[in-house]
Formats: C-alpha cells, sequence, structure tokens
C-alpha cells in the first residue's frame, strides 16, 4: 500500500517559482515568512502528515465514530493526533500573534491544509471549522468574547463548528426556526441543527458552536437571523470549561465517507433550561456574519478537493507502477498513462490556483496601499466560488480517475483507491452546493458587480497568453480559451439575471477551465526558463512542462464545450415544464 507523500516540492514550487511570493513577504506583518522559515514549516507538515496522519486515515473509515447520550468517542488515534496537532502549534499557523498564534500568511496555511487533506481528510475537517469558527469571532465578536474564547480556539485548545442547516432549512436559511430568547447579558437557544460536522467529539475539553438562530421580535426571512456563540461547556468564574450546557448530539450521520468525521444532529435546550449563548456581532445580521465563516471554509474546501486529487493520484501511480500486465508495468500502457497525466495535471494546475487565491486574501487583508487591497479582494471574490466549485469536482473526478487506473482492484476496499472517490463526494455538497458557488459567481461577483472583477481577471490572463515564451506552444490555445470565456462573460451579463442564473454551473466550470490553463502556461514558462538555465533538477522541471503540455492539450479544450453549453443553455433549461416535462 502506498504511503503519503507530501508534495513539498511542488508546493516551493508554486509559492517561490509560479506565483509572486515576494509580495506576501513584503506585507505588513509577515516579516518571519522567509523562504527559510517556509521550506522548514513545510518539512515539518509533511512530517506531521506523512507520519501521524495518514497511518489513521484508512483504520479511521473503518472503525467510525462511537456515539453515546453522554458523547462521541473519536475514533482510535484521533485524540492522541489532535494532542499532537495543537501542541505542535498547528492550529496557530495562521493565527494572530496576539493570541497565541504564529501569524503566518494563510497561503502557507493553505500549503498545510493540502497537506492534512490529503493524509486524513476526516481529521482534517476539525480544525478547518475551528479556523472558520477563528474567522467569525475575529470579525464580529465582542471584545469580551474575544478575550474569552479566542485565545483557545486560535491554538486548537477548543474546537469550533458552524451550526447552519435545520430538518426544513436547507440552503434556505430564511427558512431557519431555531429560537434565541433574552437572558440577562445572555440568550436562551431552543431548536435542532442537522449535519454539524465535528459538532461533538472527546478530543478537545471544549466544542465553541456558532448557531443561527431567530430572536423573539426577528422580521421573517433572512433578515431576522442572529449569529450565537453556543459553548459545549459554560465557563466558570476562571474561565475553564463547568457545567454542561443544554446542549446535546442527538445522532450521527451514517455516511457514503468522512466515516471517521461525526457528522451531528444537535438539540438546544431539551432540558428545558436553553442553550445558554451570546450574541455575536449585531442582531438579525447573522447570515452577514456567518459568511465570514462560508468564505474561508468555501476555500478550504478547494483546498481539501487538492488534497484528496493528489492522494488519489499517489495511489494510483504506485499501484500503476508496481501492477504487471502485458509483460510490463501498467504505467507503460497509454491509456494508464493518459489517465495519470490527467490526474497529475489538473493537480498542478489546482494546487496553483488554491495559493494564488491564498495570496489574494492576504493581500486584501495585509497591504497597505488601499488600491491594492480593493483589487485583491476583488480578485478573491471571483476566485473563491471557482476554487471551491471547480476544486471539488476535481477532487471527485480524479478520485474517479484513480479507480479507474486500478481496474478491477479500485472498487475492493483492499487498495484503499474507493474510500477517496467516497471522501471527496461530499465535497461538492457542503459549505454551499456548487450549484449555489455558480450562483454566487454569476449573480454576486458578475452581475452585481458588472463584470469589473472577471474583466480585470480575464486581462491579466490576457497578458500571459500575449507574453508568450518562445517555444512554450501553449499560450496559442490559451489565448483562444480566453476569447470563449471573455464572450460567455458577455453573454451572461447581457442575457439577465434568470438566463444567466439557468447556465451559472456550465460557466463556472467554463472559469475553472480556462484560469487553469492560465496556471499551466505559467508552470509551462516557468519550466522552460530553468531547463534553458541549465538546473540541477532536469527530471523535475521536464515533469511539470509535460503535465501543462498535457492540461494544455487535453484538459484546456473542454472550455469550448462549456462555452457552447453557456451560449445555448438558457432556452433548453426554461423551455422545459418542471411538472410535465421531468
Amino acid at each position: 500500500m502506498a504511503e503519503y507523500r507530501a508534495p513539498t516540492r511542488d508546493m516551493l514550487f508554486v509559492l517561490n517559482e509560479v506565483l509572486d511570493d515576494q509580495r506576501i513577504r513584503d506585507l505588513p506583518g509577515y516579516d518571519d515568512y522567509e523562504p527559510e522559515t517556509v521550506s522548514a514549516v513545510l518539512d515539518e507538515a509533511a512530517r506531521f502528515a506523512s507520519d501521524v496522519l495518514s497511518p489513521l486515515n484508512r483504520p479511521g473509515d473503518s472503525e467510525g465514530v462511537h456515539w453515546s447520550e453522554d458523547g462521541i468517542v473519536a475514533a482510535q488515534g484521533f485524540g492522541a493526533a489532535y494532542g499532537q496537532y495543537v501542541e505542535g502549534g498547528w492550529n496557530g499557523l495562521t493565527g494572530s500573534a496576539d493570541h497565541g498564534g504564529m501569524g503566518m500568511p494563510r497561503v502557507l496555511g493553505a500549503a498545510a491544509m493540502e497537506m492534512w487533506n490529503a493524509a486524513n481528510m476526516s481529521f482534517a475537517l476539525c480544525p478547518l471549522l475551528t479556523a472558520s469558527a477563528v474567522e467569525a469571532l475575529e470579525n464580529h465578536g465582542s471584545d469580551e468574547l474575544k478575550q474569552t474564547y479566542l485565545d483557545k480556539l486560535v491554538t486548537g485548545e477548543w474546537t469550533g463548528c458552524m451550526d447552519l442547516t435545520e430538518p426544513q432549512a436547507g440552503s434556505d436559511l430564511a427558512q431557519v426556526r431555531s429560537k434565541a430568547e433574552p437572558d440577562g447579558d445572555a440568550y436562551r437557544l431552543f431548536g435542532q441543527k442537522i449535519y454539524i460536522t465535528w459538532g461533538e467529539h472527546d478530543m478537545a475539553d471544549n466544542i465553541i458552536h456558532f448557531v443561527l438562530a431567530r430572536l423573539p421580535d426577528a422580521p421573517a426571512g433572512v433578515k431576522g437571523i442572529s449569529l450565537f456563540l453556543v459553548p459545549k461547556y459554560i465557563l466558570d468564574d476562571n474561565g475553564n470549561p463547568g457545567e454542561r450546557n443544554d446542549m446535546r448530539c442527538a445522532s450521527v450521520e451514517h455516511k457514503l465517507g468522512i466515516h471517521a468525521c461525526p457528522t451531528c444532529t444537535m438539540t438546544y435546550g431539551e432540558d428545558g433550561q436553553g442553550a445558554l449563548g451570546y450574541l455575536v456581532g449585531e442582531e438579525n445580521k447573522g447570515l452577514a456574519h456567518m459568511f465570514t465563516m462560508m468564505n474561508a471554509a468555501r476555500h478550504a474546501m478547494g483546498v481539501q478537493g487538492l488534497g484528496i486529487a493528489d492522494r488519489a493520484y499517489q495511489r494510483a501511480l504506485a499501484y500503476a507502477r508496481d501492477r504487471q500486465q502485458g509483460g510490463r508495468a501498467i504505467v507503460e500502457h497509454g491509456d494508464v498513462k493518459r489517465m495519470l497525466l490527467s490526474m497529475r495535471a489538473q493537480t498542478d494546475v489546482l494546487r496553483a490556483m488554491c495559493l494564488d487565491s491564498a495570496s489574494a486574501l492576504d493581500i486584501a487583508e495585509r497591504s497597505d496601499n488601499e488600491d491594492e487591497r480593493a483589487a485583491a479582494q476583488a480578485r478573491a471574490d471571483v476566485m473563491i466560488p471557482v476554487v471551491k466549485a471547480w476544486g471539488t469536482e476535481l477532487g471527485v473526478d480524479i478520485a474517479n480517475t484513480g479507480i479507474q487506473v486500478h481496474g478491477g482492484m479500485g472498487f475492493v476496499e483492499e487498495t484503499g483507491a474507493a474510500q477517496y472517490l467516497r471522501d471527496a463526494r461530499i465535497a461538492p455538497i457542503y459549505e454551499g452546493t456548487n450549484g449555489i458557488q455558480a450562483i454566487d459567481l454569476v449573480g454576486r461577483k458578475l452581475i452585481r458587480d458588472e463584470g469589473r472583477g472577471m474583466r480585470a481577471l480575464i486581462a491579466d490572463i490576457r497578458a500571459t497568453a500575449d507574453g508568450s515564451a518562445e517555444g512554450a506552444n501553449e499560450h496559442p490555445a490559451l489565448s483562444d480559451a480566453l476569447d470563449l470565456l471573455e464572450t460567455a462573460t458577455n453573454t451572461l451579463l447581457e442575457a439577465g439575471r434568470d438566463a444567466a442564473m439557468a447556465n451559472a454551473f456550465n460557466y463556472l466550470m467554463l472559469c475553472g477551465t480556462v484560469f487553469g490553463g492560465w496556471y499551466a502556461a505559467r508552470i509551462a514558462d516557468v519550466a522552460k526558463k530553468a531547463l534553458d538555465s541549465g538546473t540541477d533538477e532536469p527530471d523535475f522541471y521536464e515533469a511539470r512542462q509535460a503535465c501543462a503540455r498535457f492540461y494544455v492539450r487535453q484538459i484546456l479544450p473542454k472550455a469550448r464545450g462549456y462555452a457552447a453549453m453557456v451560449e445555448g443553455g438558457p432556452d433548453v433549461i426554461d423551455c422545459v415544464d418542471a411538472e410535465r416535462h421531468l
């Protein structure tokens, strides 16, 4: 069975050569973000992922979690691993130094997050949700709440989670019914939430829930939702976990994948007194505050798709090198080589996309130039729904291809290839389904913005296409694909909102495919430059060049199909009567 090999060399290649990492080093507050530090952090993160998390992945999948009325016991070894994770300071890698974190950029955190998800996706979901909770508290919490809870969340001593969904309120949060009744300076919460990832476990001393609920006089719909911080254990006078709050995990879901990650049904107020909670931000502004958590989580989902894709590729490559058929290893067979190149090429460009968008978030947050901050935020706003949706679609597709490389052995659990597909399948669904990401991209980031952010990104891609490195042979194809994206963008801007929404998903997939071509072209340019200069790593750069060439010639042509669907989609969708034709 192939062990996980963290792709630190590939990450450093993207950070130091494909992207302009110096821009991050020059940002205020990132004085310690030096190449030596980055390399050391990635090496140590790789060791933890490979030596600690990866060995727990298959056993955790087989064992799952253990529910009882007293709480949930995590899969064997998970608690000890989480203790090492906290002790190593990993949870605070990007957290504020004022609250016990290391204060490193998001882009470095994204690289480490890829390793956690590749090594053990079930485990990685726990700190991922905590990071989102930190975002919400930092941006919207009162000084008192920050002083009380933020340090423990940043270090990971306590974990955080998001409690949004209810049985009748999935993506339509206007239907939220959970109630919050004032109780002095606090509130008492009553209701039920479902699909709460890591909502209950025994790996940390406290779990801090961020819960959407309605005040008694709240207006109907999304304008009447508030956000509350609800701890599993109410703190005593010394700030330590004390009495158990009136909230329970009523059950856990039995899922297709991520078996070692508890997905909980949470109830509040079953004992009659209500779960003690505290308002985060303003009354009736909870949905806007929660989106602070959601945006961070959505970028993380794209990184999760990347991690599972790379792990599936590694497993498939190891099997193909070992499996003999027709007198030679199947890795030498043309069709198997095609599948492996497809997996690797798409993983390469997705890694660049994930790290580049994380860099944009760093610049948007830290630059001392107001115009640069605004431009970086606009770039991140456009890219995040694409990173989330296209990245998680690739995660599923690449894991599926990994099974195909294994042949019949991929369809049985013995090889472990099936687990990656089972685990990956949730990512296009949660934190806003990929259809919702497409609606966000087209409705909010394109139409509402009148195309400014997208056109700025297209202009940057055009600069790469027009500045072709002689002999790269990749950029004319990028220019042609970019023409398709530009035409599709204008079509949706002129079509009107309803027609645009019917075709939003195809447009998002077109964006992801073309953006991927942009990164492939940049990778090809860097690799060619290194090879022309006589690098002492010719095999590495030749491999990057070969994968970039494969992407442009075998993956980028899909852009034409997506563009055709955008052009011809609304009429064929709108003419269907849901009652009579479906």
